[in-house]
């Protein structure tokens, strides 16, 4: 059970972070051209092997109780961190993602950056494409190799992300447009609560507890943390709506007075 959550996450948020890596790339080889953003992808294509080449064998040396406790406490922090902003999203307190808006938004800069021309590259268009897909891959990379350690299953995670990466740069080639229908806050949402289900598991694991139920222990742990969420998402929702219409009250009644 938990290699299905484990392939699923993996999944998740590498389609996430591919869906934005695409953005910029798609936005800055549609308007500066295509030749310096590409061979930017490919160096941080690169530069991501390199950085999995050296991480993964590390990793597989740390005794699995150590590394659970690890990654379990990184996963923590990532998971808390991708689920405050899903939940603030969904009860209105933060704007929801907007892949389309981003994209105007890059290519209107990519528009006024000025022309730099090194080693035959458009510079601006190596760097963006580049810093892109090596940031959010980075997170990719990070997610594929600590679940799959933990789990003693890196290729299984690793699965996933493939999965991801096929849909996501498959889809990306026909349409030529960023993929501002993909449900990217649910995504995001769902990501959150996984990573932070797995982050508490292992790293109750790696302290020493012994879940009861072992793996099946992982679905209450998902469901509390769902729980717990939706609860949050009301709770906010209801404060947001209760300031909104109290300042409509007040600009009513100042404008009566």
């Amino acid at each position: 059970m938990s290699n299905v959550f484990l392939v699923l996450a993996a999944f998740l948020a590498s389609t996430v972070e591919m869906v934005e890596a695409l953005t910029i790339v798609l936005a800055v080889g549609v308007t500066r051209g295509w030749r310096s953003a590409l061979v930017g992808v490919a160096a941080a294509l690169i530069a991501l092997a390199a950085v999995v080449a050296a991480l993964g064998p590390a990793l597989t040396l740390v005794p699995i109780d150590a590394l659970r406790l690890f990654v379990g406490g990184v996963l923590l922090v990532f998971g808390l961190q991708w689920l405050r902003k899903a939940i603030l999203r969904a009860s209105g307190y933060k704007a929801l993602h907007d892949e389309e808006a981003i994209y105007q938004a890059e290519i209107e800069e990519a528009r006024r950056a000025a022309a730099e021309e090194r080693a035959g590259l458009d510079w601006y268009s190596f760097t963006l494409s580049f810093k892109g897909v090596f940031l959010e891959g980075l997170e990719v990379a990070f997610i594929v190799v600590t679940f799959g350690s933990s789990q003693g299953n890196i290729p299984l995670a690793a699965l996933g992300a493939t999965v991801a990466l096929v849909l996501v740069v498959g889809t990306g080639l026909v349409v030529h447009r960023p993929l501002s229908r993909v449900p990217e806050n649910s995504m995001k949402f769902a990501v959150g609560v996984m990573l932070t289900a797995f982050g508490t598991f292992w790293g109750a694991e790696g302290a020493g507890v012994d879940w009861p139920g072992s793996e099946g222990a992982l679905l209450g742990v998902l469901a509390l943390i769902v729980a717990a969420s939706l609860l949050l998402v009301r709770l906010l929702r209801q404060r947001q709506e209760s300031f909104e219409r109290g300042m409509r009250e007040r600009a009513g009644a100042g404008a009566a007075s």
